[in-house]
C-alpha cells in the first residue's frame, strides 16, 4: 500500500536532539531551529510523529528499499547477484567483503540511526503525562506507540546481529551516555533484551482488525517477530574475533528459545481471524503489487514505501523482478537478481509457487510481447511491475512496493520446526502446519504432494526444503541456512546441481537443451511435442523440435549453462566464489568504524 501518511519527514527529531545535547560539546554552532525534548514529546501527536521518524529508518536505499533485502541475502542456493565482482553489491554476493565497501557501511549506519531514534522514544513516551493521566484514547495511543517503537528497535538489532554478530547495543539515547564509543555487546544478551521488549510490546498493540489499516505495526507483527528472533537466538551463528576464522556455534540452552517460538506461533495460529494463509499464493503478491487489501492478513509485518525517492521508497520491481523495457506501460525492470537453475528445478512441475517466485520471461521492447529468457538468466518474480497495469504513479527507480517482512506461512513453518525439535519428532499439529503451506502450492494437484516424513531428521529436511520453495527471494534463505549451519553445504550442493543440469545428468536427464516457443498474442506458447495445449511447458522433457520450424524461436535452455559465466568463470565456480566457512557468515565492520575506535574494536573472524 502506498504509504501516504509516512511521507512527511519533519520529525527527524533524534538528529535534532542529538545536536542539542550529545553533540554540543563538539561544536558551539547553534542550530537555527531547536526542539527540546519536552517540546518533541509534548503531546500524543508529536509523539506519533516521532515514532514515524523511527519507521523511516527501515525504508529507502539503505534499508528495506533495496540493500537489506535485495543485496544482503545473496549469493545463496536460490539466487545470485548478476554482473562481475566489484567493491559493491557484487562483492557482497561473492563474499569478497572489503572494509571500504559502502554497501556494508551505509545500511549499518542507518540501522543505528533507527536505534538512536527508537531509544529516545522508548525513554520519553512512558514519561509523558498523558501516558498515565491522559484520556483513555490518549493512554491507548501512547501505549501503542511505545509497543511499536520497542518492536522497531528489536528489528533494527535483529538486522545488525544476523549480519554483524556481536555489535554495540546502546539501550539509552546518546545524550545519556558518557562515551559514544561503547564496546560490542554479546549477541545473546542483546537477543534476550529484545525478546523481553517484544513480550512487553505485545499487549500494548492492537490486532490488525482493531485499528485503521495502514503499515503500522500491530500485535501479530510483534508476535511473529518474537518467534523469528527466538529461532535465531536458538540457532547457530558465527563466533570469534579476527584475525583467525571463527566457529559456528549455538548455545546449550537453545531449546528454551525454540519453546518461545512454538508458543508465539501457537498464539497466532489460534487467532486466524486476524492472520491466516491466503488460499491463492499468487494473490498475496498481486495484491501487494496493486496496493490492494488482503482480507486474510497473511503479511503480518511490511515495510511501507512511497515518495518516489531513495530515502523513503523502494526499488523492488525495478532492481529485481523480470526484465522490462516498456516505460509507457510498465516502467523499467532490470532483473538484477538471477534465479539459479537448481532453484527452478527444485519445484515440482505442478507447484504453483514456481511461476510466482520466478520469471522466465522478459518484455524487451515496447511491443509488449513476452520472450523467453535463457535458463542461466531467469529472474525473481514476487515483485514485478507488469502486475501493476495500468501503470501507477511512480518513478523509473522507485516503484512504491512495500516489503513483506513476515508472512503467516512463516509462522506455520516456524511452529513446525520448533515443535519437531522440542518433541524429538513431528507432532500431528506440526505436520498439519507444514502440510497446509505445502498444500497451497499444490492446489489442484494434492496427490503430487508426497508423504510427509514422521521422523525428526526427515521432517527437518522437509522443512528445510519447504522453506526453500515457499520463501524464494524474500531475503530469508541465506539467514535460514546460517542459523542451521548449512550455508556452506548448500552452496556446494548448488554448484554440483548446476553442473548436472548443464550436462543433463542424474535427476536432470530430461531437462531440455533447447526450448522452442512463439507468441500467442503477448504471451508465450511453448512447443511441447505431442502436447498441443497453449499452456503446455516443456521444462521437464528433452528438446522437442517442431516441424516445420517456421514461426518458432529456439532459446538455449540447459545449453545456456555451458556458456553462462559469473566473473568470467563457469556459473558454478563464480557464485559465492569467495565464500570461506568461519568468515563469510558475517560481514566485517567497515574501516571508518574500526578507525574511529582507535584500536579498541576487533573485527569479525577472518577480516
Amino acid at each position: 500500500m502506498k504509504r501516504q501518511h509516512f511521507q512527511p519527514f519533519a520529525f527527524y527529531m533524534a538528529a535534532l536532539l542529538l545536536c542539542n545535547t550529545a553533540c554540543k560539546k563538539y561544536t558551539q554552532v547553534e542550530p537555527v531551529s531547536e526542539y527540546s525534548i519536552p517540546q518533541v514529546f509534548a503531546d500524543p501527536t508529536n509523539a506519533y510523529n516521532a515514532v514515524i521518524g523511527v519507521y523511516d529508518e527501515l525504508q529507502g536505499n539503505n534499508g528495506y528499499g533495496i540493500r537489506l533485502n535485495l543485496y544482503y541475502p545473496y549469493d545463496s542456493d536460490e539466487g545470485v547477484v548478476q554482473g562481475n565482482i566489484d567493491n559493491g553489491r557484487r562483492g557482497i554476493g561473492r563474499y569478497q567483503l572489503l572494509l571500504t565497501n559502502a554497501e556494508v557501511s551505509n545500511p549499518f549506519r542507518q540501522l543505528y540511526r533507527g536505534i538512536e531514534k527508537a531509544n529516545l522514544c522508548i525513554e520519553q513516551i512512558p514519561q509523558m503525562p498523558q501516558y498515565n493521566t491522559g484520556t483513555d484514547e490518549q493512554k491507548k495511543e501512547l501505549r501503542r506507540l511505545y509497543g511499536e517503537v520497542l518492536t522497531l528497535r528489536a528489528q533494527f538489532y535483529f538486522d545488525l546481529i544476523r549480519n554483524w554478530g556481536d555489535v554495540p547495543a546502546p539501550m539509552v539515547p546518546a545524550y545519556q551516555r558518557k562515551d559514544l564509543f561503547i564496546p560490542r555487546s554479546d549477541r545473546d544478551s542483546t537477543y534476550d533484551k529484545i525478546l523481553e521488549d517484544l513480550a512487553t510490546a505485545k499487549p500494548l498493540l492492537p490486532w490488525r482488525t482493531e485499528t485503521v489499516r495502514n503499515e503500522r505495526i500491530t500485535k501479530g507483527a510483534a508476535i511473529a517477530l518474537r518467534a523469528r528472533i527466538a529461532l535465531f537466538r536458538g540457532g547457530y551463528s558465527l563466533r570469534g574475533r579476527a584475525p583467525g576464522l571463527g566457529q559456528m556455534h549455538r548455545t546449550p540452552d537453545y531449546k528454551k528459545y525454540y519453546q518461545i517460538t512454538k508458543d508465539e506461533c501457537s498464539e497466532l495460529m489460534a487467532n486466524r481471524t486476524q492472520h491466516d494463509l491466503n488460499p491463492d499464493f499468487a494473490d498475496v503478491w498481486k495484491k501487494l503489487s496493486a496496493f490492494s487489501y488482503d482480507p486474510y492478513g497473511e503479511i503480518l509485518f511490511e515495510v511501507g514505501a512511497g515518495g518516489g525517492n531513495g530515502n523513503s521508497d523502494s526499488r523492488m520491481g525495478n532492481y529485481d523482478g523480470p526484465v522490462l523495457n516498456n516505460a509507457s506501460r510498465y516502467g523499467a525492470g532490470d532483473g538484477g537478481i538471477f534465479t539459479l537453475a537448481n532453484y527452478f528445478y527444485a519445484f515440482d512441475s505442478v507447484d504453483l509457487r514456481r511461476d510466482v517466485s520466478i520469471t522466465w520471461y522478459q518484455v524487451p521492447s515496447a511491443n509488449n510481447l513476452k520472450t523467453l529468457r535463457r535458463l542461466g538468466e531467469i529472474n525473481t518474480g514476487k515483485y514485478r511491475r507488469d502486475w501493476r497495469v495500468p501503470l501507477l504513479p511512480g518513478t523509473v527507480l522507485n516503484v512504491g512496493f512495500n516489503w513483506a517482512m513476515i508472512r503467516f506461512s512463516d509462522v506455520l513453518l516456524m511452529y513446525a520446526e520448533a515443535s519437531n525439535e522440542l518433541d524429538n519428532g513431528p507432532s500431528a499439529a506440526a505436520i498439519a502446519a507444514f502440510e497446509s503451506v505445502r498444500a497451497r502450492g499444490y492446489k489442484g494437484n494434492l496427490s503430487r504432494m508426497g508423504t510427509t516424513p514422521n521422523d525428526k531428521n526427515g521432517f527437518f529436511e522437509a522443512i528445510v526444503n519447504e522453506r526453500f520453495l515457499e520463501f524464494g527471494n524474500e531475503g530469508i534463505r541465506k539467514y535460514d541456512l546460517i542459523r542451521w549451519n548449512l550455508l556452506a553445504v548448500k552452496i556446494a550442493e548448488t554448484k554440483a546441481k548446476l553442473q548436472q543440469i548443464r550436462d543433463r545428468t542424474g535427476p536432470y536427464t530430461n531437462v531440455p537443451q533447447y526450448i522452442y516457443w512463439k507468441n500467442t498474442g503477448e504471451e508465450i506458447q511453448f512447443y511441447a511435442g505431442n502436447n498441443t495445449a497453449a499452456t503446455a511447458q516443456p521444462f521437464w522433457q528433452p528438446t522437442s523440435i517442431p516441424a516445420p520450424l517456421t514461426g518458432w524461436t529456439r532459446t538455449d535452455w540447459a545449453q545456456h549453462l555451458t556458456a553462462n559465466t559469473v566473473d568470467g568463470k563457469p556459473l558454478w565456480q563464480g557464485i559465492a566464489s569467495f565464500f570461506v566457512t568461519g568468515k563469510s557468515e558475517l560481514f566485517p565492520f567497515d574501516q571508518a568504524m574500526i578507525s574511529s575506535y582507535q584500536g579498541q574494536l576487533v573485527n569479525n573472524p577472518g577480516y
